[in-house]
């Protein structure tokens, strides 16, 4: 070889050896200036990733029975149930919002309609209010539960205001009827839904408590109704009433926080537990229940006052007696269920016992046995209502569709709802009308709910056979 050769030889191989040099180095600049940044960004990105694909797949682990965020959430669902049932427990009465029992007889007075036409008010309330829960309830599952609360508030607040501006029939129909009546089913039922998720054992006493809140409220309203509409009328009153409602359900949407994971698929109504004979069961027998039960709420005061001959306000604190009475008793018999019976075992025996006294209204001939009728059916009464969202959910296994089977289950109890006090309305001009027409209705009330709770009975014995000593 040459020297000429051996030079270009070693050229060319200084030269291999600082493109080497120069891609190490390139590569090693490039690793320690863009690497750190691109791995974390890399990082982040699949960690979010995997939890939203994952998210749903997320076990949650058992309810917690209790804690600070648990008895949050029952306390939020209370005074759901206030905002909820207690305003319409009071709008009957009436004139336009507020516990229709409350409302009902101002209306009658004021707009110069019979009872049986001023009931359709309260009735389609009370069927929009459990058959937006069929949708609500699916909202739950889904993971919508702050964002459908709102806008179900929003929406009740709105039919509240309006209703102080009503002036006529179909305008209280619109306005109390439908719009809060669709507000409050937006919002209540996945509230109720919300507090069976935090808890098991100690679900039933929950329960009660939250439930508790229908009495409660169904006595305040009529207080504040009573001590504020001879003062500063109907409009102003009913102002006060939504001013209420705003700052109560305000704060619960501030404390309000969901357990379980989304579950974004299925669909907004399951057919299989209607191939389920304790669910079935339960649906029948509670639609004839609550389709006499509401005639109660409607129509106590008025049988005060129209036959008993009681003054207006004496019929109102009628049914600030008949709600109260319940407060107690829903806690005792939620605590009872948990510990001992379980919710089938203990409803049944309370649906006789409410069928017993709702027949025991027929004996009643003067002001003070009314008092004391009213306190005893409003005991039978509200021991059984805390029960119902417990029994459902007892029904069903999976918490992730409790939402779903609830509403379902709601969504049919509203068909009662809007058929049992019109029809009560009725019945109250047969028999010559006066005591005959409201002793047709009475037996009708006691009937329906002994047919209500013998299908309960049946529920009970296809979940757990005839032994008595299985809690279910």
């Amino acid at each position: 070889m040459s020297s000429q050769d051996a030079s270009d030889c070693e050229k060319d191989v200084i030269e291999d050896q600082f493109v080497a040099e120069r891609r190490l180095g390139d590569h090693a600049l490039t690793k320690k200036i863009t690497h750190p940044e691109l791995h974390r960004a890399t990082s982040t990105l699949s960690r979010i990733a995997s939890r939203i694909s994952t998210r749903e797949d997320i076990d949650p682990g058992p309810p917690p029975d209790g804690g600070l965020r648990a008895w949050t959430q029952v306390a939020i669902g209370f005074t759901a149930c206030f905002c909820t049932w207690g305003f319409i427990n009071a709008s009957l009465p009436h004139l336009p919002t507020i516990s229709f029992g409350v409302f009902q007889t101002y209306y009658t007075s004021a707009l110069g309609e019979p009872q049986s036409t001023i009931s359709w008010v309260g009735s389609v309330q009370l069927w929009v209010v459990f058959f937006m829960s069929a949708f609500s309830g699916r909202a739950l599952d889904a993971g919508l539960l702050i964002p459908t609360f709102a806008v179900g508030c929003t929406i009740q607040l709105f039919g509240i205001f309006m209703t102080s501006l009503c002036k006529v029939f179909w305008q209280l129909v619109l306005a109390q009827g439908i719009c809060t009546g669709l507000g409050a089913g937006i919002f209540f039922t996945p509230t109720m839904g919300l507090v069976t998720t935090y808890f098991k054992k100690r679900r039933g006493l929950a329960v009660a408590i939250v439930s508790s809140g229908n009495s409660v409220g169904g006595a305040v309203y009529p207080t504040i109704v009573r001590q504020l509409l001879p003062k500063i009328g109907f409009a102003w009153t009913i102002r006060v009433v939504g001013f209420v409602n705003l700052v109560l359900l305000g704060l619960c949407l501030a404390f309000l926080r969901p357990r379980l994971p989304p579950r974004k698929a299925g669909p907004l109504v399951e057919w299989k537990p209607f191939t389920e004979a304790p669910y079935v069961c339960v649906l029948v027998g509670m639609s004839f229940v609550f389709g006499g039960l509401f005639f109660s709420y409607y129509y106590l005061a008025s049988f005060g006052r129209d036959i008993l001959h009681m003054s207006y306000s004496d019929s109102l604190t009628l049914l600030i007696i008949f709600n109260g009475a319940g407060v107690p008793v829903r806690l005792a018999t939620g605590y009872i269920a948990d510990r001992f019976l379980g919710p089938l075992n203990a409803v049944v025996p309370l649906l006789f016992i409410n069928a017993l006294f709702a027949l025991c209204w027929i004996a009643v001939k003067s002001q003070a046995g009314m008092y004391v009728f009213a306190t005893f059916y409003g005991f039978s009464a509200g021991a059984f209502q805390c029960l119902m969202p417990t029994v459902v959910t007892s029904l069903n296994n999976d918490l992730q569709r409790n939402g779903i089977r609830m509403g379902m289950a709601f969504s049919l109890f509203s068909f009662a709802g809007l058929a049992g006090p019109p029809i009560g309305g009725a019945l109250l001009t047969t028999n010559g009308g006066g005591r005959g027409g409201y002793l047709v209705a009475q037996l009708c009330l006691g009937i329906l709910t002994a047919v209500g709770a013998s299908l309960m009975c049946a529920a009970r014995v296809y979940k757990a056979g005839w032994s008595l000593k299985v809690k279910c």
